[in-house]
């Protein structure tokens, strides 16, 4: 298991698909009023890096101990939404929308998925969110990770892992 510090320094991978406007405090203040929560210290961080886009393959998939309809044994975190409206990019600002739209449960941020899945800041009981996978097709959850750091820190190259 890596420390944020580590993962922090290379998370961010090629490509500009997703990158959203540089994040100002009037952007995180607009998102946190439009979702109703405050985002995790460690996320602010990473989208003050990069707001969103791709993630290194170093870092591209989380560990599972059960399988999922991706995989045996983890499943995909390719992209991290930022938080803007440039472009036609998810960003965290489409969370409310696309919960009602894929039947979700209220209280999610969705941080990176297609519509068939979603892995989520999930604020459903607690101020402090935990991590969960959400399989719309499915109809299937799996609580990921405690909080927004442990994710992070137990993120892995997709090729390192069995599926």
């Amino acid at each position: 298991m890596a420390n944020f510090e580590h993962v922090k320094a290379s998370f961010w991978g090629a490509g500009t698909y997703g990158v959203q406007p540089p994040l100002t405090d009037a952007l995180i203040h607009q998102a946190e009023e439009l979702l109703s929560v405050d985002l995790p210290p460690e996320l602010l961080e990473l989208l003050r890096l990069r707001n969103g886009g791709p993630v290194s393959d170093a870092w591209s998939a989380f560990p599972t101990q059960r399988p999922t309809s991706w995989s045996p044994d983890h499943v995909p975190f390719t992209d991290l939404h930022g938080i803007g409206h440039d472009g036609h990019a998810t960003t965290l600002l489409n969370s409310p929308y696309l919960t009602t739209e894929w039947d979700l449960p209220p209280r999610l941020v969705l941080l990176s998925g297609d519509g068939h899945y979603w892995i989520a800041l999930d604020y459903r009981t607690q101020h402090e969110p935990c991590v969960t996978w959400f399989d719309t097709d499915l109809e299937a959850e799996l609580h990921l990770a405690a909080d927004f750091r442990t994710f992070i820190e137990g993120l892995m190259p997709a090729e390192d892992l069995a599926g």
